[in-house]
């Protein structure tokens, strides 16, 4: 199986090259290990927490810089069944973020406190996708 938990440099540099003033979306899908796995010597690592504890974790440090740069979750689930697409493939996890820009993005995962907690994302993500969209009017209607 091949797994997806943090960007690739061409992927990353892709995404910076795209409009930074613009409001974004990011769609995050997340599958968690059974038990997290963190770098030797780290704090949480002889906690023996699972993937998904390890991911709250991450929730919890990394919240405050979240909001701080004016990021919001606008929409979450929880996988129940996949309808169209590969049998091997669910989601634990679900949900939007909203940024008031990628710079709001970029700010916040640079930011030294952030590159600390999201040791506890890498620790729980077994698999995931991270999809960036341009956000537009909702309707009624698919059209």
């Amino acid at each position: 199986m091949t797994s997806y938990v943090n960007p690739t440099r061409e992927t990353f540099e892709f995404f910076k090259s795209l409009p930074r003033d613009t409001p974004i979306h990011m769609l995050n899908l997340l599958r968690y290990r059974d038990a997290a796995e963190y770098p030797a010597g780290h704090p949480n690592a002889a906690k023996g927490w699972s993937g998904k504890r390890a991911y709250q974790e991450y929730g919890k440090t990394s919240g405050p810089i979240f909001q701080r740069v004016g990021g919001t979750i606008i929409w979450r689930g929880t996988w129940e069944a996949m309808v169209t697409g590969p049998d091997d493939k669910h989601w634990e996890d679900a949900f939007v973020a909203a940024y008031p820009n990628a710079g709001a993005f970029l700010e916040m995962i640079t930011d030294p406190e952030y590159q600390k907690a999201v040791v506890n994302r890498s620790a729980a993500v077994l698999d995931s996708r991270l999809i960036r969209f341009a956000p537009s009017e909702g309707g009624g209607w698919f059209g």
